[in-house]
C-alpha cells in the first residue's frame, strides 16, 4: 500500500505484524507496516514540528474532562482488513474508546492528522487517507 512513498523497504521478505512491533521496541527509527513490509520514516522539520505540537496541545486542553486522549506522533494506528495488516504513526490521534488500550498502537482512533509536507502529501492524501478512511 506504501508504494506512493519514497522510503524504500526494509525488507525484503514479509515479516509478521508481532514481528514488526517486537523490533520497533528496539529500533531508534521509527517504522511503518504495510502488508509485511517495513519502511523507515524520516524526521520532521522544525514547521512540521510547530504545527503539530500547536494542535495537539489544543485538542488536549479541548478533550480535557472527557473520555478521549490525544497522542502525538509516537501511537500507532493499526488497520486490519482480512489477512493485511498496516500500522501507521499519524502526527496526533484521538481516541476515546476505553477498550482501545493496548500500549503501543489504536485500533480505532476518532480523530487522525497529519501535518503535509513536500515528502509526505502524496502518501498522506492517497494511501493513508484511503487506509484511515476504512476505520470506523
Amino acid at each position: 500500500m506504501l508504494a506512493g512513498m519514497s522510503a524504500i523497504a526494509l525488507t525484503d521478505h514479509w515479516i509478521s505484524p508481532e514481528e514488526y512491533l517486537r523490533g520497533e521496541l528496539r529500533s531508534e527509527t521509527r517504522h511503518e507496516y504495510a502488508c509485511g513490509k517495513v519502511f523507515a520514516m524520516a524526521g520532521a522539520n522544525v514547521a512540521h514540528n510547530r504545527i503539530a505540537l500547536n494542535l495537539g496541545s489544543e485538542l488536549r486542553g479541548h478533550l480535557r474532562g472527557t473520555p478521549c486522549e490525544a497522542f502525538m506522533n509516537d501511537m500507532k494506528v493499526r488497520l486490519d482488513a482480512g489477512r493485511d495488516t498496516w500500522f501507521y504513526y499519524p502526527d496526533i490521534l484521538v481516541a476515546c474508546d476505553p477498550d482501545d488500550n493496548d500500549d503501543y498502537f489504536r485500533r480505532s482512533p476518532r480523530v487522525i492528522v497529519e501535518v503535509l509536507s513536500p515528502s509526505t502529501e502524496r502518501l498522506d492524501t492517497s494511501e493513508k487517507f484511503r487506509d484511515y478512511q476504512s476505520i470506523p
